[in-house]
Order: C-alpha cells, then structure tokens, then sequence
C-alpha cells in the first residue's frame, strides 16, 4: 500500500543519535531547521510565531555538554500554539489575546527542555481549539502540504503540517474532539491521543484564565505527533507524569477489534478501502481480526453522551447563546453514564489487545469557513452533517482511552490513517502497536 510521504528528513530519535555521536552539533541541528522553515513554510503557514533568536542561544548552550540522560539532546522542535512558553504570545486563535505573553512555560514544554529539546515557536490553531482546520485572524490558514487546497485539520493542525513536512522532527499537540488524531489522519504521521490524566496540561491554558491555572475538566489530553511510532514513545516517556507498562507482544500475538461501522457516522470509501487493506495485512502477519463483539459498548449512546460532556467541557459548564447550563444533578448522572462506559470498554480490553478504527470517515477536504455546526460534507456521494464524524473522536475519547494514528495508505493522493486503541495506561503498547502495524504497510 502506497503511504504519502513528503520528506526523509531525521526524526527526534535519529537526529538525537547524530548529535549523541558528535556527527551533528545542537547548532547545526537547530539552523537546519529554521533553513527548513523558512523555505518550505510560506504556503503552509505551519509555524506562526516564531524564536529563533532564542532557540538558538539554547543550542549554543549544550555545546559541550553531556547528552547522557537526555532523549531529546539538541533536537529542535515546534508546539502547538495553545502551549504556554514563556514570552511567546499565547492567543487561541483570538486578536483581543494577541498581546497575551505567559512569562513560564507549560508543563510539557519544560519536560521536553529538560530532555534537551529546543523549542524553535509554535504551531497554527482554530479559535478556541474548536475546528479541524487551522483559521484563525490572528494567524491565517495552514494549508495541507499534500494539497494547498485542502485543510491541515485541527486543533494541532499547524502541528501536524510541520512534522509532515520535515520543518520539524515532532511536536506536541492537545486533543479532545481528534485535534491530534485527525491532523495526523490528514498529513500522513503518526499522533497519539494519550490516557486521560497522564500527561500534565498545565500551562495549556486558554488565555481568559489570565495566566492562573485552572481544573482540567474533563476530556482533553494533550499528546505527541512525530514520523515514527518510536519517535512518538520517546516523547511519551519524556512527558508522562505517571508510570506507563509496555507488554512487549509481537504483531503475530495481538488480538485486534475491528470497528468500521457506526450507527451515528458513515465511513467514506477513502478511508474505509485502505483501512480494509490494513486489515488484510495484520491477518497476514498472524494476528487475530475479529470484526463484530458483543463486547462493543452501545455506540450510538456513548456518542450521545460524548456530545453533551463535549459540550460541557469546552463551555466549562456556561450556557451557550440562548440555551441552558446544564444542572449540576444532571452533570453526575452524565459522568456516571461516562464510569460505566470505562467499565464496558475495560471488559472488552479484556479480550482484546487493540481496537482498530478511523480516526475520521473522510480525508482532508477543501478548506470549508462555514460554521462547524452548520458544514456539510459528502461521504459515499452523499450530503452529510459534518459533525456526525466526531462520533470516531468520541470512541477514545469519551472512555478516557489512548490511541495512536499510523499512516495506512492513501486516497487520491491523500493519506489516510487508522486509530490502534487500547486499554487505559496502554499508551506504550498502542504506539508500539502501531508502529507494527506501519511498517506492516511499508513493505
């Protein structure tokens, strides 16, 4: 199966390897990335604010000095826009933010430093985190570097379209509604939407919090994107805040649910025709490919429920224009409803390795500026509501649970991905999952 790939440029790992030997110093690491952005950025409009300056005052600081313990030693990379970085501006997408300058750094970002990473800017973003596509008045489009003419995705659409591209090696994003999955999904890399909770996402913050943290809430995780599954762990293991397990199977090993069909959301022929290619192949290997259980929680009533607390989670419990909060009673009786979703989908775990599904039923369409609510989009020839594919969010999502995008082949020249999702506290295995099932798809 063909898989779109648009650089063979080093990732985090091998460039950490290069600079580890004294092939590659952190400086010439570093200019070799902002050359790379400054030539190819222009019609992507990736990486929308920019410090070079700085960045490259770091990577002069590590020369000399020892890489041992420190994964990422020298690599440079960008984040997502959302992240804190102190001095940068943090907007959201919003002018009336656009002077909004945290003076520390997010949580991640300080992990990835202390791992040697250096931070070269930040990525492009919907307002408010709330699109798949990157458009906003304080930045502009991004654009798919597959086809200008076709959305980046979103939230960690600029994320996505820089890794892509070989500006960068990797980048962290967030994800609550795909923002991670679908970007990934549309470029050609791999994202991993981490477990709910291990991660911090402190200092991911939106800027009406005026600099203060404030309560997770429920849902959003914030997760790596990279060319390599093993890019994606390295990243993984440098920013979790908790111990993750590894089991170590081989593909051959794996018992593996494949879900294709959902009762609130059609899955268009360009994504299901490569995803059906990918099954066909880890069946190959050896691995066992069931395609219906009664294990499988009531989809349609988890999607239900994923909207409200979606809902919920992105207004922080306002109401939105001329509607209602929703009551406090109503609100546990919601995360009741979202406990025993956990438990359904932790008995299915039980007898399964993987759940293998779309991570959205189309590939990245034309840019589109009507309101999400109100997009239609064509799926099999026809007329669709747009937001029915949150549906394929929601299945990781409302649960709690990790999954990684690998690239499986591609429509029309555009990638397509597949969502490998696992247990709770699994991430290690889903990624390395995974990466099985990429390079499965490489030969």
């Amino acid at each position: 199966m063909t898989i779109p790939r648009l650089t063979d440029e080093l990732g985090a790992n091998a460039l950490a390897a290069r600079i580890a030997a004294g092939e590659l110093s952190p400086i010439e690491a570093v200019d070799a990335a902002i050359a790379r952005i400054e030539a190819l950025d222009g019609p992507l409009n990736a990486v929308v604010v920019r410090d070079f300056d700085r960045a490259r005052d770091a990577a002069k600081a590590l020369d000399g000095v020892s890489p041992t313990g420190r994964l990422l030693f020298g690599v440079p990379m960008t984040v997502k826009e959302s992240f804190d970085v102190a001095g940068l501006p943090t907007t959201f997408g919003h002018l009336q933010f656009k002077d909004h300058r945290p003076n520390r750094d997010a949580r991640v970002v300080t992990l990835l430093k202390a791992a040697g990473a250096v931070i070269l800017g930040k990525t492009n973003v919907p307002p408010d985190l709330a699109d798949l596509q990157s458009n906003n008045p304080v930045y502009g489009r991004t654009n798919n570097p597959h086809d200008l003419s076709r959305v980046s995705g979103g939230s960690s659409g600029g994320s996505a379209v820089a890794v892509a591209s070989g500006m960068v090696p990797a980048e962290y994003g967030s994800d609550i509604g795909s923002s991670i999955r679908n970007p990934a999904h549309f470029n050609g890399i791999y994202g991993h939407k981490t477990t709910f909770g291990l991660v911090s996402r402190r200092g991911h913050t939106h800027p009406m919090a005026g600099g203060r943290d404030v309560h997770d809430g429920p849902l959003s995780v914030v997760g790596p994107l990279a060319r390599s599954a093993d890019d994606l762990a390295t990243l993984l293991e440098v920013t979790a805040d908790k111990p993750i397990r590894r089991t170590g199977k081989s593909i051959g090993q794996m018992r593996f649910l494949a879900v294709l069909d959902h009762p609130s959301s059609e899955v268009d022929a360009s994504v299901r025709g490569p995803m059906e290619a990918a099954l066909v192949e880890i069946e190959k290997a050896g691995a066992r490919v069931d395609r219906t259980s009664d294990l499988l929680p009531d989809l349609a009533a988890q999607h239900a429920d994923y909207l409200r607390l979606l809902n919920v989670a992105m207004a922080r419990g306002h109401a939105g224009p001329g509607g209602h909060a929703m009551p406090l009673a109503d609100y546990y009786l919601l995360l009741d409803s979202q406990a025993r979703n956990r438990y359904a989908w932790a008995d299915l775990f039980a007898a399964y390795d993987f759940v293998l599904a779309p991570p959205l039923p189309f590939v990245a369409y034309t840019h589109d500026d009507t309101p999400l609510r109100d997009r239609r989009i064509a799926i099999n020839g026809k007329d669709s509501a747009f937001g029915d594919a949150l549906a394929w969010a929601g299945l990781a999502t409302f649960p709690n649970l990790p999954s990684t995008v690998v690239p499986v082949g591609e429509s029309g020249g555009l990638p397509c991905g597949m969502q490998v999702m696992g247990a709770e506290w699994a991430d290690l295995d889903c990624i390395a999952a995974a990466g099985a099932i990429g390079a499965l798809m490489d030969r």
